[in-house]
Order: structure tokens, then C-alpha cells, then sequence
């Protein structure tokens, strides 16, 4: 059964290395996300999985390794404890769970089992509302760590350019985080996500399927755009 969820963005621009010059105005975000954790780790879960975008669906045992060597910076990552064959291709992290393990390792988590689960961006509603299902029904005390972007299409130098749907669209997710809606989160527009460029659409519906009987309570700790860019930091417990 779901007990907590906390919700971030996955910009690897929350990982100060990564960031550079740009680092202090994402400390909000940054603080946000820490605080967010914080209420998982109080949750007591039996398991931890994290859930974000990638280029396709995967799952992602304890101890694989991420790196942000991408983004010019020569800093490695692991989700959580474990021993993983170094030929699994599975094992190397999406940047949303690169990210995800890098604020985990700044977190108290105790021992509590920490596993991934990347989603594709096509995946359909439905299906992952029955993944989310899935997970909770995996143990006792389960916690979710959810990592995806709102809308990139805010501003006229945001990654997408500006579209003048996408303020509404944040806004809509935003109330839905806010308040633990679950219907809200499984009726979201997937072709208009897609157009927004939202990564967080899919991992958002895991969360929905999730929570469907958790009763959870809902509570938005950051919501703003910079680089015109969406990002929320919610939890529900």
C-alpha cells in the first residue's frame, strides 16, 4: 500500500555541478525537493521506488549507477545499495533517475530497499495507472519518489517556445498535487502533455494509480518556471 509520495523535477540543472554559474536559482527547488524527502523517509516505507521519464520503459535494481558525465561534469551515482552486473544495460540510469539517486544520497533513508522505474513518454494513460496499481501493491509500506518535469513551453526562451496552453496546463497539475487528486492526475491530456513537452505526464499517472485507495493528503511545496520551464515539488502522506 502507497504511505507517501514525494514529486520533484529531474533538470540534471538541480545537481549544482551540473548547474555551475546557475546554481542559486534552483536552491529553492533544490530545498523544496530535500524537504519533500524528508517526508518519505518519516513515512517508514518497506520499499522506496522511483519513478521518471526515459527514453523507454525499464526497471532499475538497487545499486545501478548514473552518471552526469553527459553534461560535462565527472560525477557518478548510485540508486541506492546493491550489487548489479556491470553488463546489465539496465542498470545505467535515465537522467530522471541520475537525478533522483543524487538527491537520495543527500537524504536520511535508513536501509529501506530503493528500486527505478523508468517510463516512456508514449505510455499510455491507463497503463500506467495499472504500473502504479502494481507497485503498491508490492509490499506493506510503500513509498514513491516521483521525478518529471511540467510544461517546457512557459516562456519564449523555454526548450519548447511559448505556448500559450501551457500556464493553464502547470496550473492544472499544480491543484491536482496540491490536493492529492487522483482522478485529476488520471485525466490528463496525454496528446496536450506530449505537445507541452511535460516528461512528467506518465511517472504523474503511475503516482495516480498508486494512490487510488491510499486516502493520502496533498501538499505543494514549489511551483514555478524558470528557464520556462514547469517545476513542482509536492508530497502526499
Amino acid at each position: 500500500m502507497l504511505v507517501a509520495a514525494a514529486v520533484c523535477p529531474c533538470p540534471p540543472l538541480l545537481v549544482p555541478e551540473v548547474a555551475a554559474g546557475a546554481t542559486p536559482e534552483l536552491d529553492p527547488a533544490r530545498d523544496a525537493c530535500v524537504d519533500a524527502l524528508g517526508v518519505l523517509a518519516a513515512a517508514r516505507p518497506d520499499r522506496l521506488v522511483v519513478v521518471g521519464p526515459a527514453g523507454q520503459d525499464g526497471e532499475y535494481p538497487a545499486g545501478s549507477r548514473g552518471s552526469f558525465q553527459g553534461f560535462g561534469v565527472d560525477l557518478d551515482v548510485s540508486l541506492g545499495r546493491g550489487a548489479v552486473d556491470a553488463a546489465d544495460a539496465r542498470a545505467v540510469l535515465p537522467a530522471s533517475l541520475a537525478v533522483a539517486a543524487w538527491l537520495l544520497d543527500r537524504t536520511d533513508r535508513a536501509d529501506t530497499p530503493v528500486t527505478g522505474l523508468g517510463v516512456g513518454e508514449p505510455l499510455a494513460a491507463e497503463r500506467c495507472i495499472q504500473s502504479g496499481r502494481d507497485i503498491a501493491g508490492s509490499a506493506e509500506r510503500v513509498a514513491l519518489l516521483v521525478m518529471g518535469d511540467a510544461s517546457a513551453c512557459r516562456t519564449l526562451k523555454a526548450p519548447g517556445y511559448l505556448d500559450d496552453r501551457a500556464a493553464d496546463f502547470d496550473a492544472s497539475v499544480a491543484r491536482a498535487l496540491a490536493g492529492a487528486d487522483v482522478a485529476a492526475l488520471k485525466a490528463l491530456d496525454v496528446r496536450l502533455a506530449h505537445e507541452l513537452k511535460a516528461s512528467g505526464r506518465a511517472p504523474w499517472q503511475v503516482l495516480a494509480g498508486a494512490a487510488e485507495d491510499a486516502d493520502l493528503d496533498g501538499s505543494l511545496l514549489y511551483d514555478d518556471a524558470p528557464y520556462g520551464v514547469g517545476y513542482l515539488v509536492a508530497t502526499w502522506s
